[in-house]
């Protein structure tokens, strides 16, 4: 019952962890790409992709 309680019950345990997806927050590794033109640039810890504008076209990068 313990295990039913407080571990995912059924064996429903597919979440991917901290630091997984590409959700906001996923972890410091990854790229920035603009929507745009496709540009990809290496996600630096503590800056938001949404923060850089693509150098090429200027068009505010997202996560990739």
């Amino acid at each position: 019952m313990f295990n039913f309680l407080f571990r995912g019950g059924r064996g429903q345990s597919g979440g991917r962890g901290r630091g997984g997806g590409n959700k906001p927050g996923s972890g410091p590794s990854g790229n920035c790409i603009c929507p745009k033109c496709g540009y990809k640039a290496t996600h630096q810890v503590g800056q938001r992709c949404l923060d850089l504008a693509c150098p090429k076209c200027g068009t505010k990068m997202i996560r990739e």
